[in-house]
């Protein structure tokens, strides 16, 4: 019978704690893609870069194909590596990624190390993906990965809790507005560039509460959140530039978003003419972008990846629970190419992402290793030691 391979708890946090004292902001990631790539080459995958820039290593060989796909990029903001021990007395590791989502990816490497042997008698081949660009709303190294594989099961390293299965993803899309317009005396009536828009905002907020109306769940919800304006002017012309995310259910699709907000625009102009006097993608006017574009995901819970992860999570005393998150991934760009079994998983606590207190507590780091290590032997169908 093959056997798990023991790893000491040391190297387990430790692998993460060299990972993210790396600085790895999306689009500058290829320090973090080298260290891993030698990560697993050392751990016995056969380790390289592509040509996205992505880390992969792979082992195994057989017609069947686990992929592990985590991303290695994180968002702004220096949070000082360093370990604490919080008022539990539990001993946590900070550091930007920790969480979201060099956590989960170290796990899976960790893991992958640990069920070695079963993998490689198993019949099936297993590829760890660190992924560019997760946070950039590109999803670059996802979309490469998209047309490269042809798993038969997937797994998204994403942070659940040790005890957690993600099985859904938010759509979204992403709105830039810009208003310009000739400056005009504040005594008079005509709304000004930054009115014109948060009127543009408010039907937004407006669209989203009917829409929601009757929808108990928030992952049914539309979900707005205007996320930076700013005005300036010259002194002839003033602007005024506005940033909305939309978070969007199942059933909703960016385009139908882009459709309802251009609509209202074009409507605004001739029946609110004094709200907006003003032409569309004009050098005075109104000019919308939407990027970002991303459907809804939501798989399965009755397939034998989801089994594997029930049965891993209870053999660390945990109860399983399931969970849709109101973010995104990168299984909302996998997920529909592939239509296969697909969950999240990873260690840590998902409310810390981006946060400046983002960190991971050791033994929930460590307890994900195990969970993701019984799950792998249990997809390819080895004994359990």
């Amino acid at each position: 019978m093959p056997m798990m391979r023991r790893i000491h708890s040391l190297n387990m946090i430790e692998l993460l704690e060299r990972c993210v004292r790396i600085t790895s902001l999306s689009g500058h990631e290829q320090q973090v893609a080298t260290f891993l790539r030698d990560e697993m080459d050392a751990r016995g995958l056969s380790a390289y870069l592509d040509v996205a820039g992505n880390a992969v290593g792979i082992i195994g060989k057989g017609p069947r194909q686990l992929v592990l796909l985590g991303h290695m990029d994180t968002v702004g903001g220096d949070v000082a590596v360093r370990y604490e021990t919080d008022a539990t007395g539990a001993r946590r590791l900070f550091g930007r990624g920790t969480v979201d989502a060099k956590g989960p990816l170290c796990a899976f490497l960790l893991a992958v190390e640990a069920a070695r042997e079963a993998i490689l008698a198993s019949g099936w081949q297993v590829v760890v993906i660190g992924a560019v660009e997760e946070e950039a709303a590109t999803s670059k190294g996802a979309r490469h990965v998209a047309k490269s594989y042809r798993p038969d099961m997937c797994i998204i390293g994403e942070p659940s809790g040790s005890d957690g299965i993600t099985l859904g993803y938010k759509g979204r899309v992403l709105l830039e507005g810009r208003i310009n317009q000739t400056v005009q005396h504040t005594a008079l009536p005509a709304p000004s560039a930054s009115e014109r828009a948060v009127t543009v905002w408010n039907w937004v907020k407006q669209f989203a509460v009917f829409y929601n109306e009757g929808k108990k769940k928030a992952f049914d919800h539309i979900m707005p959140s205007l996320r930076r304006i700013a005005t300036g002017d010259d002194g002839l012309n003033e602007w005024c530039e506005f940033f909305v995310g939309v978070r969007l259910p199942p059933g909703f699709t960016p385009q139908e978003l882009e459709q309802a907000v251009t609509s209202y625009v074009h409507s605004a102009k001739t029946e609110h003419k004094e709200e907006f006097e003003f032409e569309v993608q004009t050098e005075y006017g109104l000019t919308l972008n939407f990027r970002g574009r991303e459907v809804a995901y939501k798989s399965r819970r009755d397939t034998p990846l989801a089994y594997a992860f029930l049965d891993g999570i209870r053999n660390e005393k945990l109860r399983p629970r399931f969970l849709d998150k109101s973010g995104t991934s990168d299984m909302n760009v996998v997920g529909p190419v592939w239509n296969i079994p697909i969950i999240a998983y990873g260690p840590g606590d998902s409310s810390l992402d981006h946060t400046p207190i983002e960190s991971v507590e050791v033994g929930e780091f460590e307890r994900g290793v195990r969970v993701l290590t019984h799950a792998i032997q249990g997809i390819i169908g080895q004994p359990i030691d």
